[in-house]
C-alpha cells in the first residue's frame, strides 16, 4: 500500500477544502475517495484537512495527526476516518525474542493508538464519530480493494 498520488474529484462542490491539492497515500485511500465523491449519501468530505494535536506514547512529545478523511452524510452524521490495514489495528502479540522488526511493530502500534485515542476524543467533543476503516470495512462498503 505504498502507492500515492493526486486525486481529482468529479463532484468538486462536495469537497470541503482545496480540491486541487487532494493527495492519497495508498490505493485504498484513492478508492475510498472515489467512492465518497460518487456516493449520493455524502454531503461533504475532505482529506488531511483536519489536523489533531496529540501526545505520542513513544516519546511523550506533541505531534500532529492529519486525518485521512472527514465525511459528513445526509443523515447529519460526521465521521473522522483513518484507513489502515487490519493487521496494523491489532496489538502485537508479546514475543520473547525482541527483534528490531518486533520492536518497530510495537512502536508503530503505540503511536497509532495514541493518535486514535486522541482522534476519538476530538470527534466525540464535536458530536462526530471516529472510525478506522480496514480492508474489511472497504469491502463491506462495496469499495474495490486494489493492491
Amino acid at each position: 500500500m505504498a502507492y500515492s498520488g493526486k486525486f481529482r474529484p468529479t463532484n468538486i462542490a462536495k469537497y470541503a477544502g482545496d480540491h486541487t491539492a487532494i493527495k492519497y497515500r495508498s490505493l485504498w485511500e484513492r478508492q475510498a475517495m472515489a467512492w465518497l465523491d460518487k456516493n449520493p449519501d455524502v454531503i461533504s468530505w475532505n482529506s488531511e484537512e483536519v489536523v489533531i494535536p496529540y501526545r505520542c506514547a513513544t516519546d511523550n512529545r506533541m505531534h500532529r495527526y492529519f486525518m485521512d478523511l472527514k465525511v459528513t452524510l445526509k443523515n447529519g452524521k460526521t465521521y473522522l476516518i483513518e484507513i489502515k490495514p487490519k493487521h496494523e489495528t491489532i496489538e502485537p502479540k508479546i514475543k520473547t525474542k525482541k527483534t528490531k522488526a518486533y520492536l518497530n511493530e510495537v512502536m508503530k502500534y503505540m503511536k497509532n493508538t495514541s493518535k486514535w485515542n486522541t482522534a476519538s476524543e476530538y470527534a466525540k467533543d464535536r458530536g462526530w464519530e471516529f472510525q478506522i476503516w480496514t480492508q474489511d470495512t472497504l469491502k463491506a462498503l462495496g469499495i474495490k480493494i486494489l493492491k
